[in-house]
């Protein structure tokens, strides 16, 4: 489905983030592609670009853009850009025959509200608008929001100073070519050519349906307080992992947000997390290998420290769009030769301790559950999907593994700490099987 984004305002209450609002970075993103990329998962793959200010700023931007794969973008030069945001509404007529999604270059959202809209049968001459029914929305500034009236999923008015409303405009539009003629009627009846205008001109026709999105997320990146809030939901969404174990969700996630809010603003890949991120665990067994407390305590610092940064790739990732299927099973072969490397100088230090060679096979048997833990971990989490994302289930995962490695370098028990992962892990494992094997 084509995609059409006004991006065409100066946004001057941003000017200290930035001169051209849409190229404003807001965790290592422009608004503009943050936008496009959320389009993009909801399904979206046209773009139109309407530009005005800074136009030829914005366009060199958005031809970058388009050099990637999978982005087809068309940028609309808008000379009106001053006036209302119809106009650059109406730049596109000649290019939308068809239903297609609209949006604002500052507002951002959660993609599953423009996958619904683009799923919902439009009649000729509808719109449907993604209205925000909690009108206690915090992050909602309620002088310049613009306001709608609903009932029974028809939008009756909609504007800046309704005083009678129950919902919010979020910007997010489904729309049929309809939208155009309403526009140009609204500007010839009323003289108004703002977009909310069209809408009026619509919900008098009982054209103008409204989407509930239902408590999801959007933002109107509009001043400096909006900008904060929406890095803050951004980064709020990234610790909602359900398969998060108890340690990443209270420990490692917290910390590993902290440091990837500064990540993404600086060219690191993913992937380059994760190799580093294994070479810190390689350097911890390292440590491991060596005589004495102090190593044993600086090994066990090191991977805690390792552990909090593997969770790094995955949420730059997502916050830079650059999730892929490769990355994510680069990661995971990384984290087993982490955890070999791990346990395997857990147990050399442990020996040289001890002499005893009764160590060399728990070090064997807490690798092989470590191991089998982890190759068991995509069915049962299939299975338990439910339970695990409703915190009613304890996930058994790498995170309490080092954590444990962490614990036992601390309190100087190596051999001890190599006994309860073997245990541990050997058990959950079998425990696994048996949950798979009644579940089918």
């Amino acid at each position: 489905m084509k995609c059409l984004i006004i991006a065409a305002g100066k946004g001057s209450r941003l000017k200290q983030q930035g001169d051209s609002k849409p190229l404003i970075p807001i965790l290592g993103l422009p608004l503009i592609e943050r936008v496009i990329r959320t389009a993009m998962e909801a399904g979206a793959d046209d773009f139109l670009v309407v530009t005005g200010y800074q136009e030829e700023l914005i366009r060199s931007f958005l031809v970058s853009l388009t050099n990637r794969p999978g982005c087809s973008i068309t940028p609309i030069f808008n000379e009106d850009w001053k006036k209302e945001n119809g106009l650059s509404v109406l730049k596109a007529k000649e290019y939308l025959q068809e239903p297609f999604l609209l949006l604002m270059a500052d507002h951002l959202f959660d993609p599953s509200i423009a996958r619904e809209l683009m799923a919902l049968a439009l009649s000729d001459g509808e719109i449907a608008l993604g209205v925000d029914g909690d009108t206690s929305n915090s992050s909602v500034d309620m002088e310049d929001v613009t306001r709608v009236k609903t009932k029974d999923g028809k939008i009756l008015n909609i504007g800046k100073g309704l005083t009678d409303f129950n919902a919010f405009d979020t910007g997010i539009f489904l729309c049929t070519p309809a939208i155009f003629n309403a526009l140009e009627r609204s500007a010839k009846q009323d003289g108004d050519t703002t977009l909310s205008g069209a809408v009026k001109t619509l919900a008098a026709d009982g054209k103008a349906r409204a989407f509930e999105i239902s408590g999801r997320f959007w933002i109107d990146v509009d001043d400096p307080a909006a900008f904060s809030r929406a890095e803050n939901s951004i980064l709020a969404d990234l610790k909602d992992k359900p398969n998060d174990g108890p340690v990443s969700r209270y420990l490692n996630r917290p910390l590993s947000v902290r440091i990837s809010r500064r990540l993404v603003y600086h060219q690191i890949t993913p992937n380059q997390i994760s190799l580093f991120s294994f070479l810190c665990s390689v350097l911890a067994a390292g440590l491991f290998a060596l005589h004495g407390y102090f190593a044993l305590l600086l090994g066990g610092l090191m991977a805690q420290f390792a552990s909090i940064l593997d969770g790094c790739d995955g949420e730059v990732a997502r916050l830079k769009y650059q999730s892929s299927a490769y990355g994510g099973w680069f990661d995971a072969v990384l984290d087993r030769y982490a955890d070999a490397f791990l346990l395997f100088g857990l147990t050399w230090h442990a020996y040289a301790d001890k002499m005893d060679s009764f160590i060399l096979l728990v070090g064997f048997m807490a690798i092989i559950g470590s191991f089998m833990l982890s190759y068991t971990a995509d069915k049962h989490d299939s299975l338990m999907r439910d339970l695990i994302s409703h915190g009613k289930g304890l996930r058994m995962g790498r995170d309490i593994r080092v954590f444990l490695i962490f614990l036992g370098a601390v309190f100087n028990q190596a051999y001890l700490i190599l006994v309860v992962i073997a245990v541990v892990m050997n058990i959950a494992t079998i425990r696994r099987l048996m949950i798979c094997r009644n579940h089918g």
